[in-house]
This record gives structure tokens, C-alpha cells and sequence, in this order.
């Protein structure tokens, strides 16, 4: 039996540590400063790669909620009007529950499709599919 103990001690050694929290899809919080009248966010494409999503329709959700002009110059997203990045993180995550989280399962294994002019939120993870609303 001590064979076994010292097996099992050798094993709880080896193993990975814990990691804290059940939510294996974070969102990043966005980056940025202001200048001027302008709000500069440095990883609005990472962050839209990061859920999956094309990063012009998450600009485009953004503009149109923040009711602000604005583009990608590069990997640098300009915003026309100053933006707290409390606010622009709030409507990501509004966005988040919108366009990535499954309405049945609540997974964020789903992709955007379009059929016969219609954008549904397709699930990977149950197959549900639930038409989504356009993004002018």
C-alpha cells in the first residue's frame, strides 16, 4: 500500500494547477487613450478575433450604439467623439450577448450566417438557429 500512497503523492505533484473560474470565454477589456476629441482603442480587432466575430461588424455595432463616427487605421481603432472604455466594454458585452451566446444553450460556440438575406446565429454546440438582427 505505501507503493500506491507514494504513486498517488507523485501524481497530485505532476498535475497542472488550478486555474480559478469556470468561464472559459473571457473578454478582453479594451485599450486605449483619448487625444484630443478622439478615443484611440489598440485591440478592438484582437478582441473581435477573440469572440469570433468579423471585426468590421463589431465596429460597425459599436458606431451605431455609441452614435460616434469612426474606422480602423491599421490595428488602431479611431473613435470620432471621447468614449469611456467603461462604456464602449459595456456594449462589447452587450454585443457578446447579442451576436456570440447561444439563446438556448448559452454557449459561445455559435457563427454568423446568412441565408436568403437573413443573419442567424447558427450553435455549434446544440444546432439551435435564431435570426439575428442586421447591423447598418
Amino acid at each position: 500500500m505505501d507503493e500506491y500512497e507514494a504513486l498517488l503523492q507523485k501524481a497530485e505533484q505532476e498535475l497542472p494547477e488550478r486555474t480559478e473560474g469556470t468561464d472559459r470565454f473571457t473578454i478582453e477589456k479594451v485599450k486605449g487613450h483619448i487625444e484630443g476629441n478622439k478615443t484611440v482603442l489598440i485591440n478592438l480587432k484582437k478582441i473581435a478575433k477573440d469572440i469570433g466575430r468579423d471585426e468590421n461588424h463589431l465596429l460597425k455595432y459599436l458606431l451605431r450604439e455609441l452614435a460616434t463616427p469612426g474606422k480602423y487605421a491599421g490595428e488602431r481603432t479611431i473613435f470620432g467623439t471621447k468614449v469611456s472604455a467603461s462604456l464602449i466594454n459595456k456594449k462589447i458585452k452587450k454585443y457578446v450577448s447579442e451576436f456570440v451566446y447561444c439563446s438556448e444553450c448559452s454557449k459561445p460556440d455559435t457563427k454568423l450566417i446568412e441565408e436568403k438575406g437573413i443573419n442567424y446565429l447558427r450553435c455549434l454546440a446544440c444546432g439551435a438557429k435564431k435570426p439575428v438582427k442586421n447591423v447598418v
